[in-house]
């Protein structure tokens, strides 16, 4: 078993990384939020702790995360690998992870950091357009629709959301880097932290994780 970690701020473009990952390797790309709603929607005994933690609006803890984690990775073989995405967030979350993962006879292997300058995410996120009718996402300089606010697809009116403005950009940029920093710290002392300059072309920095996983 293998696991690795894609880390960056929002707008660093880790969703689109994973995707190439998984097709191209033999990477599982594994979200916590999904692990979550399945293990709720299953009605297993940790899936049900965690609702009750949702439902009286509360985070859900370290721990019951953890299991959950712990579960999925229980359903692969010796020979899987994984890829978390937006998981760990802090270092209690990171500590977890490699207690779980020693107890699988595994470790983390690669943590992939995506550094791109603040003015470039504020650019990506701010310009960012969502499609009220079918969700297709546009940018307004990078990928504009045919006709202003109009979605090429189905015709939906395009809309920036409430957390793409860039005061609120700004906001979640500053958040990120105050989380992560101590997170970044512990897997560099590790030695499995690998920075990714990922305001190239999107294909250049896919190619470059892709190479180092192969290497």
């Amino acid at each position: 078993m293998d696991a690795i970690i894609l880390l960056g701020a929002p707008g660093a473009g880790k969703g689109t990384v994973a995707e190439v990952i998984q097709q191209q390797t033999g990477y599982e790309h594994v979200s916590t939020g999904d692990m979550l709603r399945e293990a709720v929607k299953a009605e297993r005994p940790v899936g049900l702790e965690a609702k009750s933690y949702m439902e009286a609006g509360e985070l859900v803890p370290d721990d019951v995360i953890l299991r959950i984690v712990q579960e999925r990775l229980a359903l692969g073989d010796s020979e899987a690998q994984y890829m978390f995405d937006g998981f760990p967030r802090t270092i209690e979350q990171a500590e977890g992870l490699d207690r779980v993962l020693e107890e699988a006879g595994s470790k983390v292997s690669h943590v992939f950091m995506l550094d791109v300058p603040r003015d470039v995410l504020v650019d990506r996120l701010s310009g960012r357009r969502i499609c009220r009718g079918c969700g297709a996402v546009y940018h307004v300089r990078n990928i504009p629709s045919k006709v202003e606010n109009v979605c090429d697809s189905c015709g939906g009116e395009l809309y920036q959301r409430p957390d793409d403005n860039e005061e609120t950009v700004l906001n979640r940029l500053e958040v990120f880097n105050k989380q992560t920093a101590s997170l970044i710290d512990y897997y560099d002392k590790k030695g499995v932290l690998e920075r990714i300059e990922a305001a190239q072309p999107k294909e250049v920095t896919q190619k470059a994780i892709v190479d180092r996983l192969a290497g």
